[in-house]
């Protein structure tokens, strides 16, 4: 059927209408250039209020009139994504000469403030509050009665049409009183409980955040050094700060392999900012001079239990100050923090610093070699069988994850993915490795190529990107191959990249008992681990957490989030479910569980006969052990 066509006087209105200008419609936000901005941008913040969790933000502009935009960052690095907190600042207010000043937000773009800048104002006066969360629903929580951390893309508003490195601000930071700091930042002065750091550029001041809080300790990691290395402690309470010499000697021992790694140090010094709290949220941020990281209180006092599967985060986070800050993806170069940024080339970016903080962690002695091999196996294990998506996509495709989920938690990752570039990165680079001293005779390795791609000069931190062809020729140059065939038929392929733990020696196996790492996980995560059995995580309150794709579990229609509460007509229990597991193996009978899902609840039979399977490593005969030379110390 073909549409009734109006007559043209029924259009006039609307042609009409499309001729006036739209109300409220502004300009377009001006695209960044590479300028400097006329004048230092003062940024003063309150972080004292910590029963109300409030960061308050005072700013002074120096401004000519006319229109001027003003961006909240939004692409923040290090997230991948557009997921600056804007929906977080509040009470917005612009004042010039003393007089409010009215600014509206641009409907297509809710980051950007547009405002008119009066004749005769040469100062803008801006002030907001950052309502930060008060409960981990509302995301993560930043400020405690004893501890804090200030990530001041949060904090901060910034002038469209220039370069974020041609902004220089004049940081200033209140602290709760007598609470001290760690920062990359350099102080300036300390009044009372207000410290004043050296302006800098604006990249530069927000990729430098701040841990501080009631109970701090900064430990020197490279005593003696030209470029010094320090971990700034923030905890709950004094005691969880108390470290042994033989706990720090291996994270010294990590800064001496890193630097042997990468043979320079793109940094003119680095910080280490660990939080050890159980209030504060945890996070792993990579920054160029330093990184947020944040554990459980037990770091330390807990040495040889749990925290040791958590301690290659520093390694990985340490790691980026070459891979990432330095040397960086060319999408993820940007002008400002406003610009979109591409992600493609995460494989690199987090796929080869997974890969070198399982090594490094193994080389400094933060994880002993059989620990490393356990940790490895319970990522092969996930690529093995947990990894039902890659029937449908590729690691590449993830590299474009952060944007599309905002690192929102998934119903069934297993089958939908989630930044597998990651782990499935750091497989794809364990291949390279073993592929590299294949070609060499065993001569060169991954470590030749990060040497030449990721060295530069001792103390400059300006940022060199580069492309997949860049990899690719590096590559070459430590062993001639076709590398962009190689890498290419790994992250384009719908199988998972499993060949190179083949090639390094040793192979993916299964017990009926979990390894060492493999307990620690399950203490860490407070639950019960059978993925490679019955097919789902089981948390200690009885909630079902993850189901495998296609697992027992999954066919027999359990969903995840599903309360377990009977099994073979016992109350539930993690230890009872896997009793019933192994006690079934090659057992003649169906689990039979009672599931609660929503207000649904019926019973439900599970024909798994298979018993407990839990990953392992084991040798290849005859192979070459490759795995044992990349963990071994330089």
């Amino acid at each position: 059927m073909r549409p009734m066509r109006p007559s043209p006087l029924a259009l006039l209105p609307l042609l009409i209408a499309a001729a006036l200008p739209l109300h409220g419609a502004r300009a377009q936000t001006a695209p960044p250039q590479d300028r400097p901005y006329p004048g230092t941008l003062q940024l003063d913040v309150d972080a004292s209020d910590i029963a109300r969790r409030v960061l308050r933000a005072r700013q002074r502009l120096p401004v000519q009139a006319g229109p001027l935009t003003l961006l909240f960052p939004q692409w923040i690095q290090g997230n991948h994504s557009p997921t600056g907190p804007i929906d977080k600042l509040a009470g917005l207010r612009v004042r010039g000469n003393g007089q409010a000043i009215a600014w509206t937000r641009d409907p297509l773009d809710v980051y950007a403030f547009k405002l008119d800048v009066p004749q005769g104002v040469s100062e803008l006066e801006v002030e907001f509050d950052m309502l930060t969360p008060t409960a981990s629903g509302q995301g993560r929580v930043v400020m405690t009665a004893d501890l804090l951390n200030v990530q001041w893309n949060q904090v901060a508003l910034y002038p469209a049409g220039y370069y974020a490195r041609g902004i220089q601000v004049a940081p200033s930071l209140k602290l709760p009183p007598g609470w001290q700091a760690g920062t990359a930042l350099e102080l300036d002065a300390r009044q009372g409980d207000t410290l004043r750091f050296r302006p800098v550029p604006l990249n530069t001041l927000l990729d430098s955040p701040v841990f501080a809080g009631r109970h701090y300790k900064q430990i020197d990691l490279a005593p003696g050094a030209k470029i010094p290395v320090r971990l700034n402690l923030v905890a709950d309470a004094a005691k969880y700060l108390e470290a042994k010499p033989e706990q720090l000697k291996p994270h010294r021992d990590l800064v001496t392999q890193a630097v042997k790694l990468f043979g320079s140090q793109p940094y003119d010094h680095y910080d280490f900012l660990l939080s050890l709290s159980g209030q504060m949220s945890g996070i792993g941020l990579e920054h160029h001079r330093s990184s947020e990281n944040g554990v459980d209180t037990d770091y330390f006092t807990g040495w040889d239990g749990s925290s040791t599967l958590g301690r290659d985060l520093l390694a990985h986070e340490y790691t980026h100050a070459w891979n990432g800050k330095f040397r960086r993806p060319a999408g993820l170069v940007a002008g400002n923090f406003n610009q979109p940024l591409r992600d493609s080339l995460l494989w690199v970016y987090e796929g080869q610093t997974q890969y070198w903080g399982f090594v490094l962690a193994a080389r400094s002695g933060l994880w002993k070699p059989e620990f490393a091999r356990d940790a490895l196996a319970l990522v092969a294990a996930r690529y093995a069988e947990d990894r039902a998506g890659l029937s449908w996509r590729s690691i590449q495709d993830t590299t474009l994850d952060p944007v599309i989920a905002m690192r929102r938690s998934k119903s069934y990752s297993s089958w939908q993915l989630s930044e597998d570039y990651y782990s499935g990165g750091q497989l794809v680079w364990l291949a390279v490795d073993a592929k590299l001293r294949a070609l060499s005779g065993e001569k060169r390795s991954l470590d030749d190529f990060a040497r030449a791609f990721f060295h530069g000069a001792d103390g400059d931190y300006e940022v060199k990107p580069y492309e997949f062809e860049d990899v690719v020729a590096a590559l070459d140059k430590v062993a001639p191959f076709d590398w962009a065939g190689f890498l290419r038929e790994r992250l384009d392929a719908r199988t998972a990249p499993l060949d190179g733990l083949a090639a390094s020696g040793w192979k993916l196996s299964f017990a009926d008992t979990p390894s060492e790492a493999g307990k620690f996980a399950e203490s860490d995560r407070k639950n019960t681990d059978l993925t490679y059995s019955l097919g789902l995580t089981l948390s200690n309150d009885n909630t079902v957490g993850a189901v495998r794709w296609d697992g027992p579990a999954f066919n027999a229609g359990i969903a995840p989030g599903s309360a377990l509460i009977a099994i073979n007509g016992y109350s539930a229990s993690g230890e009872r479910l896997k009793d019933a597991v192994g006690a079934n193996k090659d057992g003649k009978q169906p689990i039979e569980l009672i599931v609660r899902n929503g207000e649904v609840v019926r019973s439900v039979r599970i024909d798994y006969r298979g018993g407990l399977r839990y990953p392992r490593l084991e040798r290849i005969d005859g192979a070459p052990d490759r795995l044992s030379k990349i963990f071994a110390p330089k």
